[in-house]
């Protein structure tokens, strides 16, 4: 029955808890704590018990006016033809409202543009870069010493702050001893050869 402020509660709910509430009351209890306990405001309990009777939700069946800035469908298609367009495709609707803006135009503002888009379901990557390609990771496995071996580069501290020195380590993947090691002062292909 009690939930989150703002859900919702059907009639036979909002009298249960009306019901409640007055019987907290009766033997005691001040209102806030016995509305905390039922997950309503105190303002929500007298809207509720407003009258002689307890009062239904209206919030569906009243009428509201449109908004008048709401877009007309015609303005809504040319928002979706300016994002699906060539100059627009590979953008998001953050980088999009800067360049029209640029050039003089205003059609919706960004978190319009992202509204009709996931109402659109075309909210996805919007790049032209590919989407990332999963790869299986490289295993190599060693039952024995001295079949597989691996290299590393190492960046040890000098004596001067900010120098280092370059470790260049071949180990053993099965014992992980270290099989050979060189320390250079600069890292370069032939030093890893």
């Amino acid at each position: 029955m009690g939930g989150p402020r703002g859900r919702l509660i059907s009639a036979p709910d909002r009298a249960k808890a009306v019901e409640l509430i007055n019987e907290a009351r009766a033997a005691g209890a001040r209102l806030k704590p016995a509305c905390d306990i039922l997950g309503i405001s105190e303002r929500t309990y007298q809207r509720w018990t407003k009258g002689n009777s307890i009062q239904e939700d209206k919030r569906f069946i009243t009428k509201r006016p449109t908004p008048k800035n709401k877009l007309t469908e015609g303005e809504r298609a040319k928002v979706i033809q300016i994002v699906n367009s060539p100059n627009f495709a590979d953008l998001t609707p953050h980088q999009i409202v800067p360049r029209l803006a640029d050039e003089g135009q205003y059609i919706a503002s960004e978190s319009t543009i992202y509204r009709i888009l996931k109402e659109e379901k075309m909210n996805t990557h919007r790049n032209r870069s590919q989407a990332p390609v999963k790869r299986k990771t490289p295993t190599h496995i060693a039952t024995g010493p001295n079949q597989v071996w691996t290299w590393d580069i190492t960046w040890l501290n000098a004596a001067i702050k900010g120098n280092y020195y370059k470790l260049y380590l071949i180990l053993d993947m099965f014992s992980r001893l270290i099989v050979a090691y060189e320390v250079w002062e600069t890292e370069k292909a032939q030093y890893a050869e």
